[in-house]
Order: structure tokens, then sequence, then C-alpha cells
């Protein structure tokens, strides 16, 4: 499967992305040649725009080859497929994660028996970061240093600058 034209799907949300989804990104490019980040066009909060959560996303993966980030719409198994990806790469940070998890991968398989997934099981360090709780810090004027990827926290700070 790992041949110079496989391709995995990193899909989420993002909003934003964190430290947390570096290290899996880091990671799951280290096993496999080509990773595609998915952005969600559908957030849960709706902090940013999926064009900007592209944006940013693209700024804190410049310097990683074989990455690629692009936005989409629509189900999960459809890109997975347009892609022609083997896999779909997901991180785990706590037994919540897991339960939410195996019942989306149930979904999928339903809608695509031959979809695989991947799970890569957060660094203990980073199980504690969360897109919630970064929007939380950012929306009270906290430090975002040490969770999100250095290049985003001033872009963040910009979009929401503290009261």
């Amino acid at each position: 499967m790992n041949d110079a034209t496989t391709c995995v799907v990193y899909p989420g949300s993002f909003d934003p992305f964190t430290i947390g989804h570096l290290d899996i990104l880091r990671r799951a490019r280290a096993l496999f040649p080509r990773l595609v980040v998915l952005v969600a066009a559908d957030g849960k909060a709706q902090l940013l725009s999926a064009q900007r959560r592209v944006e940013l996303i693209r700024m804190a993966t410049a310097d990683k080859d074989g990455v690629d980030v692009r936005g989409f719409d629509g189900l999960l198994v459809d890109a997975v497929a347009g892609l022609k990806a083997a896999a779909v790469v997901r991180g785990i940070r706590c037994a919540g994660d897991y339960e939410h998890e195996w019942g989306m991968a149930g979904v999928n398989a339903l809608l695509d028996q031959d979809i695989e997934f991947v799970y890569l099981l957060a660094r203990p360090e980073l199980a504690a970061v969360s897109s919630t709780l970064v929007r939380d810090v950012l929306r009270h004027g906290g430090r975002l240093d040490r969770l999100v990827p250095a290049p985003l926290a001033a872009e963040l700070r910009r979009d929401f600058p503290a009261e």
C-alpha cells in the first residue's frame, strides 16, 4: 500500500487547526507519501470560514512535502473515492473520541465497504488540546502559542483581537 502514489486523507473541521492536529499530520505523513487534509465546509462551531481554515492550515504546513490542503463538501466516502485514497487518517485523544470515530467508521463502511481507517493516538502531552478549548482561550484573550502552530497564533489574534 505504501508506494509513491499512495494517498491518505486527513479530514476534519479544524476550527481552528491545533498543535495536536499538526502532530497527527506529521506522524501520518511519515507513514504515507501523500496526505490530503480535507477541511470540511460544515464546521461544528463556525469560528472560521472553510476558506480561512484552508488558508491557515496551508500556512502551518507550508514546509511539509507531500501535504495538500483543500476544502470539501459532501460525504467523506465520495471525497476518498475521488482522490483514490488508500485510507482515512484520524486522531484519537480519549475514549470519547474513540466512540465517536467508531460510529462514524461504521456508517462510512456501510456507504463504502472498501474504505479503511487508520487511527493515531494523541501524544499524552497533546491530548488535552482541542479546537473547542482553543476557541475558548482565543475568545478570552489567552495565549495561543502553545496550542496552535506558530504561524497561526498571530493570524488568529489578528482575526480575533482580545477585547
